[in-house]
């Protein structure tokens, strides 16, 4: 930066939202040694508005730390570099600091320093209006472009990182619980209106060619774009919006009506279906999953979870679940691989207590249940926790006095806390299907073979008897090598 010239200062200051400046700038004359050199007196007489004056010295300030930090860190480099000249080198070097920013950004993120009436107005945890919420905004997009580097394009875990620490620092601000989704999406919004006008950038024209925007081109914003076609869409000037939206009516409904004991059922449907983009979205760009289940809480419903996943697969899980324990749990009973398992013998003895068919037919199902990563040689503590506490973040069951007619209970736990209480085994293996596949969780690899098999039967990849006969028989010949 000392080395700009006064028109690479102009720039900066356009990149940053901060065009107003340009023309005194030039006026002055303030090259990049100049801008360094100011001082809080002389941005008072260059700059007239005291928030421009405050995002100004802000980023003079964080600048020259960012310098001195990384003066050191070069220090460092070139030591060794010294010790290890054929490592660091060329490429490696530039590879290195790449990936020490990178770093340094996703660890150690600190929000900016707020001007003073918008450090008030939080110090008050006073929710802030419109117009202090953009303030907040242009904030943020500034510090997030100085971490970037001038860069006008964060990406997905960057603006999660940057609402997050805001609200953690700031819990008043996430209103209804809403906070996380509508101040990422406002950020989001800040970035394409500082691109829009920029017509210098060479990274901005590639990602302008690249998707399809053209010069004067007006668009809409994302909560436009998620609108339905029957709901009129005004288009202000400034993108940044935080209120009255019919995507924040539908999610309030949704909020309420899952507090009520009696549902409409039909409508949920309706909302569900309208609001299916958004949780999408959310949930492909790793929203946190409290964030995403506090918007859409009927997605602890096992109804809806079930839904959710044929509305995405076009299967109906719980319908083929029903299918695949009744035909196969005689099968899996019978596999001398789990003959001497704690949760055969458990069923074994309970069996002897019980006369009435339905009542053992229910038991076998869920012992086959319980015992299908056995089956496949896979850990069962990933599959569902017997009696115990959950201890894994991916999805199990939790499963209490499985074989006990009367006090048997199944959960589905997601990040070690309880997502839905199931009625029973069947629903509970479909359940444990779903929340992988709605959630967009990748299945661990020490459970891989079975939800492999089980989705093979849900989606029909390969014939159902050949497949479990070609297990049958891999494990006989592993429990019997003479044979």
């Amino acid at each position: 930066m000392e080395n700009w010239s006064v028109d690479q200062v102009c720039n900066w200051l356009r990149q940053r939202n901060l065009g107003e400046l340009v023309p005194k700038f030039r006026e002055e004359e303030v090259s990049g040694a100049a801008l360094l050199a100011l001082n809080d007196r002389m941005v008072q007489q260059l700059v007239k508005k005291i928030g421009h004056q405050a995002v100004l010295m802000d980023l003079i300030n964080k600048y020259q730390q960012q310098k001195s930090g990384l003066k050191s860190l070069t220090y460092g480099c070139e030591t060794a570099t010294q010790k290890f000249p054929e490592v660091i080198i060329g490429k490696n070097l530039k590879s290195f600091f790449a990936r020490y920013k990178t770093l340094q950004w996703t660890s150690s993120y600190a929000l900016p320093d707020f001007p003073y009436d918008v450090k008030c107005i939080l110090a008050e945890k006073k929710c802030p209006d419109h117009s202090m919420r953009i303030r907040i905004i242009e904030f943020l997009q500034a510090d997030m472009t100085k971490y970037l580097e001038g860069s006008l394009y964060p990406n997905s875990q960057q603006y999660n990182i940057v609402v997050s620490a805001l609200l953690q620092a700031y819990p008043f601000l996430d209103e209804d619980g809403n906070g996380f989704l509508l101040w990422k999406r406002a950020l989001k919004d800040r970035f394409k209106y500082v691109r829009r006008p920029i017509e210098d950038d060479e990274q901005v024209l590639r990602n302008k060619c690249k998707f399809g925007h053209r010069r004067g081109q007006t668009r809409k914003s994302s909560f436009a774009e998620n609108k339905p076609d029957n709901v009129q869409v005004q288009v202000e000037e400034e993108p940044v919006h935080l209120e009255g939206s019919a995507m924040d009516v539908h999610i309030k409904w949704l909020k309420q009506e899952y507090l009520k004991t009696q549902r409409n059922w039909k409508e949920v449907d309706n909302r569900m279906n309208v609001t299916i983009e958004m949780r999408r979205k959310m949930i492909s760009d790793k929203a946190p999953l409290k964030d995403i289940l506090r918007l859409f809480p009927f997605l602890r419903c096992p109804y809806q979870l079930f839904r959710e996943f044929q509305l995405l697969t076009h299967m109906d899980i719980y319908k083929k679940t029903v299918e695949i324990l009744e035909i196969y749990s005689e099968n899996i009973l019978s596999l001398y691989a789990v003959r001497n398992n704690p949760i055969n013998i458990m069923l074994q003895e309970n069996l002897k207590r019980h006369t009435e068919e339905d009542i053992l037919k229910y038991m076998k199902k869920t012992a086959a249940c319980l015992l299908l990563p056995d089956v496949f040689g896979d850990d069962s503590s990933l599959f569902a926790a017997v009696n115990e506490e959950v201890k894994v973040v991916t999805p199990v069951l939790e499963v209490k006095n499985p074989f006990h007619v009367n006090s048997c209970e199944f959960a589905l736990y997601v990040e070690r806390e309880e997502l839905a209480q199931l009625d029973d085994c069947t629903m509970a293996l479909a359940a444990l299907v779903a929340a992988f596949r709605v959630f967009d969780i990748p299945c661990p690899k020490r459970i891989h073979r079975t939800l492999n098999f089980l989705e093979s039967l849900v989606f029909e990849v390969r014939s159902p008897a050949s497949l479990l006969t070609q297990v049958k028989r891999e494990l006989e010949a592993r429990d019997y090598p003479s044979i």
